[in-house]
């Protein structure tokens, strides 16, 4: 068995690599920041994708662009299995207020959308993944922005009661449940929602990270102007949070994850994250 990870070096196709790489299967990673053992590929550039046969491929890249590149690596390759990694925002911020956000979901849904049919066109079992507030220590923009929040100022600002439901899920978990479904019959031609499988408030949610950095909890709830007045304060220095963001707080973000369960086993570890020295925030996508 032949194996084609799209994204080696990014936060889930790391750790896809790593699990396949201890078994007899032949991998073949591709990133646009290869390490050793790994080879430069850009999805975003289909002429950089030279590969050969590959029995399963793993996107673990954006979508977007796999979806324009899908026609070319596919007649290369000849796969008869594709797992991606989609996100549950296709339902969660399809009504986004925020408009660059709003046309960016729709974008993914569309990506999505073409690489089915295109898929399917070439008889290649395909199976869409999509999970909520995937983390890994040190290596997120989710929960280890909150950790680094926390580090600095040794409190963390909530948007209202911050009641809003969450379901995170360890990057680790996430790569263990697409080699699950790529071996999974069941699992063909379908998408599912992997979430965490522990729900729990945002709240409660960022209290963790406080656990975990042995910090005393300091959640400060701030009413709707005192939260936009804080946000545009800290702009500056964190330049990828919006006031769509905290109002999102209160928003229940959890999903349906048992038919993941049902066809491949899929689990997810509880939320107790663990840091260690230095946390920084790379691009999500790898």
């Amino acid at each position: 068995m032949v194996s084609l990870i799209l994204g080696g070096t990014g936060m889930v196709g790391s750790y896809i690599f790593d699990h396949l790489a201890r078994t007899d299967e032949e991998v073949i990673s591709l990133s646009r920041h290869p390490r050793r053992g790994q080879l430069y590929g850009d999805v975003t550039q289909p002429d950089t994708l030279r590969v050969q046969h590959a029995d399963t491929i793993y996107c673990a890249t954006n979508p977007r662009p796999l979806s324009r590149s899908l026609p070319h690596l596919l007649e290369a390759a000849q796969p008869e299995r594709l797992v991606v990694i989609s996100s549950t925002s296709v339902f969660s911020k399809v009504d986004s207020r925020d408009t660059i956000e709003r046309q960016s979901i729709a974008e993914l849904i569309q990506a999505e959308s073409a690489i089915c049919e295109e898929c399917e066109r070439r008889n290649v079992a395909w199976t869409i993944l999509r999970p909520t507030l995937i983390y890994s220590e040190g290596r997120d923009r989710n929960i280890s922005q909150i950790a680094r929040v926390i580090r600095r100022i040794r409190c963390f600002p909530l948007y209202g009661a911050a009641s809003g439901l969450r379901q995170p899920v360890h990057a680790e978990d996430l790569a263990i449940g697409a080699i699950a479904a790529a071996k999974s019959k069941r699992a063909a031609n379908r998408a599912y929602c992997t979430t965490g499988t522990e729900t729990l408030t945002y709240r409660e949610m960022a209290g963790r990270v406080f656990d975990s950095l042995s910090i005393r909890r300091r959640l400060v709830s701030l009413p709707p102007m005192a939260w936009k007045a804080a946000f545009w304060i800290a702009k500056p220095v964190y330049p990828h949070v919006t006031s769509v963001m905290g109002e999102r707080m209160n928003k229940d973000l959890a999903f349906d994850f048992s038919p993941a369960i049902e066809d491949f086993g899929w689990r997810a570890r509880e939320f107790r994250p663990v840091f260690r020295a230095g946390v920084s925030t790379p691009n999500n996508w790898g």
